[in-house]
């Protein structure tokens, strides 16, 4: 391994990202396909040409979609299903995913919808008999313990498909939806604060297929119809889709068309946004895409290997993802970026910084104009603003929502944080401009690594919010979270401070036998049997490391590690996905970029570490 080698590798995976723009300005990238998302269409198409209640009305078909053509939807997307059941019977979020309980019972309630049950009588016994090795319904609700956030929604298309009765339905609450926003997070919501529109139409599925036997509750809800169905329309995007999600959609669709409300103008548009979403292969992703983030993070990367960002041509487009207006899902004010540029995308507090980074990097491009750089600065002291507003009182940052609850993917993360931090450190020469007062903004930062010292494990790690590793006891991520709560404590020169110190030797503690981390069973192509490591989870840990000191002296853990990212750039496997996306309510994806971009970035901070001479016998 020498320097020129390493300068190749970078060649040839920053190529590798360039290419992966292809005709746009910008990388939109791909999500994987996903079962329980092509499940959950499958049912809200079904129920939406076939509804339960009701008598028979005229066809109504979305934006010129015949009947014909959602019934060939149908059938292809349980055509990729058949194709897709892994060997033990169940089904997993990805073709790269483990079974579980979750995805698996709602695969069956598509089956039984779509009432292929009968044809399919093999494949179904088998997936009976995987579903009780994981103790069914009881295994359900282990699985997301007090969060109803997905078990109601599951056990709804369960009842929808008449495999449970309507009582075993836990009542949702979706009164509280007409409630002013700001309300909200006083009376202790059962569900996440981005599964609203889950609220509304289950909860009212399941009042009109059970009624509660209390008077007052009755009349209550049903008082509370009209006006939540009316917040309901209101959150719904111009795309259909609520966040840019199929299965959040689909259940929305599912419970409304399920109740005879097919001809509702969210049904209508969800249903159009289901028709747009489907994949070539018979498939549905989780969500659209993930194209303000995936740009976000390859300027940083290139932005690392001294690419000049302005010749890039994507200025214009990424200041277009910033939200200029208060969002009707969530009342976020005005200042944040989200996930995508679609209409369904959300402000939250990892792809704001992550664009705050990316436009810091673009303003100090060789070639950045005085008028480009003045609309950048504008842009970051909104999105500043914004992040210093969303700061819990436990010094981190939550996602969408502040103080919303303590329910998973509602509270504090501190990957969030860090990342905050970072953008925050790019951003100091703003402190002092109107919103961006300096002593709220030092009391910002110290809070700020206060919760990261509170939240760092006692073996040195960090766990983050939404990025975890199916191989893992609980599903996390610490390799992601510590590598990411690193990156700010470089960024504030603060590595010679304990818990950055307990960090790193975590990351060295953790390090695999083939010189990478992360990783798991060998699921991935052309991979050798038993445990391996994961580029996404490889690239990150090195980039971290190289934030402690140079490569002057020899590090055998770096070496390691850059020798083992070296030959997966010199044989193609850097292109390989692993599973370690983790959507909201543990939904699983691996996304085509990841890593790509996670190579290209590590790589690039390699260069500028490593002396001339650097080489390892």
């Amino acid at each position: 391994m020498t320097r020129d080698r390493l300068q190749a590798a970078y060649a040839v995976a920053r190529q590798a990202l360039l290419d992966e723009r292809q005709a746009h300005s910008y990388w939109e990238g791909e999500l994987s396909a996903s079962a329980l998302s092509t499940a959950t269409a499958i049912s809200a198409l079904v129920l939406y040409q076939e509804p339960l209640v009701a008598p028979p009305r005229q066809a109504l078909e979305p934006a010129g979609q015949s009947s014909e053509h959602l019934s060939r939807l149908i059938h292809e997307g349980i055509q990729w299903l058949q194709d897709h059941q892994n060997q033990d019977g169940g089904w997993g979020d990805t073709d790269l995913s483990y079974s579980n309980i979750a995805t698996t019972l709602l695969v069956v309630a598509a089956f039984h919808l779509a009432d292929v049950a009968t044809e399919q009588a093999e494949l179904l016994t088998r997936a009976e008999a995987y579903i009780e090795t994981q103790d069914r319904f009881d295994g359900l609700r282990r699985r997301y313990g007090k969060d109803k956030t997905f078990v109601v929604p599951i056990l709804t298309n369960l009842a929808l498909a008449g495999i449970v009765p309507w009582k075993d339905v836990n009542a949702l609450p979706f009164e509280l939806a007409c409630l002013p926003q700001s309300f909200y997070r006083f009376v202790r919501m059962p569900v996440v604060s981005y599964a609203l529109p889950a609220l509304v139409a289950i909860g009212q599925a399941r009042y009109l297929h059970q009624p509660p036997w209390n008077p007052l509750s009755r009349w209550l809800r049903r008082a509370a119809i009209s006006p939540s169905l009316r917040v309901l329309e209101k959150m719904q995007p111009a795309s259909g889709g609520y966040l840019e999600a199929v299965p959040l959609t689909s259940f929305v669709i599912m419970s409304l068309a399920g109740t005879g409300r097919r001809s509702h103008t969210v049904t209508q548009q969800g249903i159009q946004f289901l028709v747009n979403s489907v994949r070539t292969d018979g498939s549905w992703p989780i969500d659209t895409n993930l194209a303000t983030w995936n740009t976000t993070l390859a300027l940083q990367a290139l932005a690392a290997g001294g690419e000049d960002l302005a010749q890039l041509d994507c200025l214009d487009w990424l200041l277009g993802c910033q939200h200029t207006q208060r969002h009707p899902f969530t009342g976020a004010e005005p200042g944040g970026w989200g996930w995508s540029d679609l209409s369904g995308a959300v402000p939250d507090s990892d792809d704001t910084p992550s664009a705050l980074l990316a436009l810091n990097s673009w303003r100090h491009s060789p070639s950045c104009s005085p008028g480009d750089r003045e609309q950048i600065e504008v842009a970051a002291r909104a999105g500043l603003e914004w992040l210093l507003k969303l700061q819990n009182r436990n010094g981190g940052w939550p996602t969408f929502c502040r103080g919303w609850g303590k329910l998973p993917f509602d509270r504090s993360g501190a990957d969030l944080t860090a990342h905050a931090l970072r953008a925050m450190h790019a951003w100091q020469d703003q402190v002092g401009h109107p919103g961006i007062h300096a002593g709220r903004w030092q009391r910002s930062i110290k809070r700020g690594f206060d919760f990261l010292q509170q939240q760092q494990r006692s073996d040195g790690s960090w766990i983050p919010l939404w990025f975890g590793n199916q191989d893992h006891p609980e599903e996390e991520n610490p390799v992601y979270g510590t590598a990411k709560v690193l990156l700010a404590y470089r960024d504030w020169q603060m590595t010679n401070e304990m818990p950055a110190q307990r960090g790193f030797q975590w990351l060295r503690d953790t390090q695999r036998v083939d010189g990478g981390w992360g990783g798991g069973e060998a699921l991935l192509q052309n991979r050798p049997k038993g445990i391996s490591s994961s580029v996404e989870e490889t690239t990150l840990a090195i980039e971290a490391l190289l934030a402690q000191t140079s490569l002057t002296q020899p590090q055998e853990s770096i070496n390691k590690g850059l020798t083992w990212i070296i030959k997966e750039v010199e044989t193609g496997r850097f292109r390989e996905n692993s599973v370690v996306g983790f959507y909201f309510a543990k939904l699983w994806y691996h996304e085509k970029l990841y890593p790509i971009t996670f190579t290209v970035s590590a790589l690039a901070h390699a260069l500028r570490a490593v002396p001339a001479d650097w080489k390892i016998e």
